[in-house]
């Protein structure tokens, strides 16, 4: 390039820099600045999701040592600090299923609701309905429990769902609607559901007609 050619290149870069220089200044900022969010926000991620575990495995013993205090503490612990991750529906169901067998029923009908209003994950919010239903049945609160379950369940739960209304309605004396509800539960069941099957005829054969 000739010294007359590569002052041309310069005057046309100085010319175009004045233009557009600020500008393409500021994207090139923003694309860094995006990046370096980015990369902050999955390290963020990963380490809240490494504490999660930690916690969830000393929840984990908690429940099986059966100690109500400690699952309690643990369980608020958790859904305080890291509720927006999977170990959060996974430490209430866990809390929920110690605190009932521990005897403090107003403590699991908590963490089952805890995890129906804020699981991320609809499966584990359907096992909390149904086991919240489960005990609303034994506390004789049948209405509440149909409320509970009504709307359409989700993909895999049919069969559960429809069983859990049978007993509802059954237990409420409503025994054509418990009927139509095992009946539904059977036919959506799998072949290879072989027990539950079983369980939920024979609940329909106990009501007869």
């Amino acid at each position: 390039m000739s010294y007359h050619d590569e002052q041309e290149s310069i005057e046309s870069f100085k010319a175009w820099w004045a233009q557009w220089g600020n500008s393409t200044t500021w994207v090139v900022l923003v694309a860094l600045m995006a990046a370096a969010a980015w990369n902050g926000w999955h390290f963020w991620q990963r380490r809240e999701a490494a504490q999660a575990a930690v916690l969830y495995e000393q929840v984990q013993q908690s429940a099986a040592a059966q100690d109500k205090a400690a699952v309690t503490r643990d369980a608020g612990d958790m859904e305080s600090r890291f509720g927006g991750t999977a170990y959060g529906e996974m430490t209430a169901l866990t809390a929920a299923k110690t605190l009932y067998e521990t005897g403090d029923v107003a403590g699991a009908k908590a963490q089952l609701q805890w995890a129906i209003d804020h699981a991320k994950d609809d499966e584990y919010k359907q096992i909390a309905k149904l086991r919240l239903a489960a005990v609303l049945l034994d506390e004789k609160a049948y209405d509440a429990g149909l409320a509970l379950l009504d709307g359409t369940p989700v993909e895999g739960f049919q069969g559960a769902v429809a069983d859990r209304r049978g007993d509802l309605l059954a237990a409420e004396g409503k025994r054509a609607d418990a009927r139509a509800a095992y009946q539904l539960a059977l036919s959506s069941l799998g072949k290879s559901d072989t027990s539950a099957r079983q369980l939920v005829q024979f609940k329909l054969d106990a009501l007869g007609g």
